[in-house]
């Protein structure tokens, strides 16, 4: 039983292959070994050099399916894992490290393989085919606990090297393949679908949530600094070599290490994105995945009224669950500035160990990479829920950094941009917008161009201006368009919070904003004649439909109505809080003043276009008083504004309350962000999956040859983003 299988004898480079071959073949057989055989050293360290084709991966993949049950080399292989990673953390000696490092990443990339097949592969709810346990009678070597979690034994081991080694030239490689390790095994989340259950089987996930609040501050620390830090693969740099040959990690930049006998793409899909920095890449994405988990536990009531074993997760009430807590979220909330503690000033140590990264490095890192859907998921993550780094983002005095990638983005929205990243930017725009000092510090910031800006230039705006322009155009683009109400919301939101703050707005900005209340307007106009004058003849026409038809008519006009009385209250905030200090808007007003006209006598409008004739009527008096063979230029227009301001006192108008709008996440976020997270990591890490084992989201590419398929897809998925915006939203009393 302890003994080794006897191996072909090596002469020479060109019989590795064999070797490998046979040890391979033997890993994945019905003959099982023991802890302590020394099979399982030859095996970790085979200097491999050649690749077995992807049919025979997938064969050797499947006997091992079969046999593993019965051999439980999976689990005995884990085992093996942690004890080179804890024998790296102890050991001093060069030449010994090295042979463990040789160890630790092949025992990674093998488990990464067929840990994957048997998941995706799995048919039990439970994924009992991992087998992660020891037969009873296995012998144990001394110190084993035999009863102990393998699942636990080897995650506390992967968090304890990740976040207690420092990534160097010599250990990069492995800290990649823990990573690539990590997304495999925490991939059980695929297969459960977008609501998480208690009955869900997510063993390794489960474990990393289980490990003490010490070491997942030094994981989740590890895994910032190492997206901070952005170090790129040296392609010259390898892991060991024997002799004159480089080794088997000659391509060290890829996502997974070249194990000779597995191909590279039977773990990584070559079509995704590529990436100059896969270790940032793949640390962003376990951070997420860590951070965004949730795991619903049942009561005890709903535990004794589920006993039934036709119960699904699906037919979990929410109202019965409750979650366990996230240790990874709670961490990256905790996480302080190195550079500053609170405790210095207001004399509160925060009590135990927490993360502390350098937040400067961080705030440059995020703005450097916020195109990616990545970094705007992780950015948001920290202003929802870290509120050190919010507060840190908000008294830097170079917000532009941050605002400039979010607005340029928002502006390209059509032509590449995701409706989830869209969402999260807008998201982002709108918890800025709650703070005063950010609304009063963008309009300060002057932008001396902005080069991508192609519709008018924009020369000397400020960066408040600017924010407004995009938000504007944004909400026009999507009323021609995607006519989506919850982006509308949150765009207006936005401009809401923003415009009691308003300083020197520019004059492009001014004239958008009223041209917005125009196109509104003209919307309004329309649907109320539909609803009104029409609604008789639609009915007629649609034979007995008219009735469902004018009720969608008249839940449109109500929506028409908010956004309108919306944008009324915007520049009401403007003329009643800001008008000194923003001459264009009443140039702007002034000059369009006939589409405000229609809605001076309206019932649901008038009180808020009185404010804005109050306006108009106290400067119109003062220019018709001027000389009458006067000449207005627009130059001369704005100089009388100007002047005029400063007589200007506020009579008449009517004091109404500001609108402040904060973000509130809806009780279930992680019905959207699991999905989400999942979907980032397919496309940014070249993550691969049997397709027909994803439960979690769907795939535009799952039925090859149907039709409008995408199409499908993509318009379910932004239904359910919308659904999760809903009521997020929250006008403060």
């Amino acid at each position: 039983m302890g003994g080794a299988p006897s191996t072909p004898r090596k002469t020479g480079g060109g019989d590795d292959v064999p070797v490998a071959e046979y040890l391979i073949s033997t890993f994945v057989g019905e003959k099982s070994f023991p802890l302590a055989s020394d099979y399982w050293n030859k095996l970790l360290e085979l200097p491999l050099s050649s690749r077995w084709p992807s049919d025979r991966v997938r064969q050797a993949c499947e006997l091992f399916g079969r046999s593993n049950g019965y051999t439980r080399h999976l689990a005995k292989l884990l085992i093996h894992l942690s004890w080179c990673l804890q024998e790296l953390l102890q050991d001093s000696d060069d030449d010994q490290a090295s042979s463990i490092y040789k160890r630790a990443v092949n025992a990674t990339y093998i488990s990464s393989v067929f840990l994957k097949h048997l998941i995706e592969n799995g048919k039990s709810d439970g994924l009992v085919e991992l087998h992660l346990s020891l037969d009873e009678s296995e012998p144990v070597p001394h110190g084993f606990v035999m009863d102990q979690d393998i699942q636990n034994f080897v995650m506390h081991s992967v968090l304890n090297f990740i976040g207690s080694t420092e990534v160097s030239p010599n250990s990069y490689v492995l800290h990649q393949e823990l990573l690539n390790f990590m997304i495999v095994a925490m991939s059980t989340q695929l297969l459960s679908g977008p609501s998480p259950g208690p009955r869900d089987a997510n063993p390794f996930i489960d474990a990393a949530m289980s490990q003490e609040k010490s070491l997942v501050c030094l994981a989740v620390r590890r895994l910032l600094l190492n997206y901070i830090s952005r170090t790129p693969p040296n392609a010259k740099t390898y892991l060991y070599s024997d002799g004159d040959s480089p080794g088997i990690l000659e391509r060290v930049g890829s996502a997974a290490a070249t194990f000779v006998l597995l191909p590279l793409n039977y773990l990584v899909n070559n079509s995704g994105d590529g990436s100059k920095h896969p270790l940032a890449e793949f640390s962003l994405h376990v951070l997420l995945i860590l951070t965004n988990y949730h795991k619903p536990i049942m009561s005890d009531e709903s535990l004794t009224d589920k006993n039934d074993d036709s119960a699904t997760s699906e037919s979990v009430s929410k109202g019965h669950a409750f979650s366990s807590g996230n240790i990874f979220s709670k961490a990256l909330a905790n996480a302080r500035d190195v550079e500053f503690d609170r405790s210095d000033v207001e004399g509160n140590a925060y009590p135990g160990p927490h993360v502390r990264i350098p937040f400067a490095s961080l705030f440059d890192t995020l703005g450097m990479c916020l195109a990616d859907e990545g970094a705007v998921l992780l950015l948001y993550s920290l202003l929802q829920g870290n509120s050190d780094f919010k507060e840190y983002v908000l008294v830097r005095t170079d917000l532009d950094t941050m605002l400039m990638p979010i607005l340029e983005t928002l502006y390209n929205a059509s032509k590449r941009t995701s409706s989830n990243q869209i969402y999260m930017m807008l998201i982002v725009l709108l918890i800025l917008s709650q703070d005063s000092s950010f609304n009063s510090s963008i309009h300060k910031m002057i932008l001396p161009s902005v080069p991508w800006y192609k519709e008018h230039l924009l020369h000397q705006t400020s960066l408040g201006s600017l924010m407004v322009i995009i938000l504007i155009r944004t909400v026009q683009h999507n009323l021609s368009k995607l006519r989506d109400v919850y982006l509308q919301t949150t765009c207006l939101a936005t401009l809401a919070n923003m415009a009691p703050h308003a300083h020197h707005l520019s004059a492009y900005a001014s004239q958008r904003l009223v041209s917005l209340f125009y196109m509104l307007s003209r919307k309004y106009n329309k649907l109320s004649e539909l609803t009104g004058e029409k609604q008789q003849s639609i009915k007629i026409s649609l034979a007995g439909e008219g009735d469902g038809v004018s009720e969608d008519l008249a839940a449109e006009l109500q929506i028409f109505t908010d956004f309108l009385r919306l944008v009324l209250d915007i520049l009401n905030a403007i003329l009643t809080y800001a008008l000194p200090r923003n001459p264009e808007i009443v140039y702007a007003v002034m000059h369009r003043q006939e589409v405000f006209q229609p809605y001076k006598n309206h019932p649901r409008f008038h009180e808020l276009v009185e404010n804005i004739y109050t306006v108009l009527d106290f400067f119109n008096s003062r220019m018709d008083s001027q000389r009458s063979d006067r000449e207005w230029s627009v130059q001369k227009v704005l100089e009388f504004i100007i002047d005029s301001c400063r007589f200007w006192r506020g009579e008449g108008m009517k004091m109404f309350t500001q609108l402040h709008f904060s973000y509130e996440q809806e009780s279930h976020p992680e019905e959207f962000f699991i999905p989400y997270v999942w979907q980032l990591a397919f496309s940014r890490c070249g993550f691969n999956f049997n397709p027909d084992a994803i439960n979690l989201f769907p795939l535009p590419h799952q039925v090859e040859g149907e039709e409008g398929r995408g199409e499908e897809v993509e318009e379910g998925k932004e239904k359910k983003v919308q659904e999760l915006i809903e009521q997020r939203i929250v006008l403060d009393p």
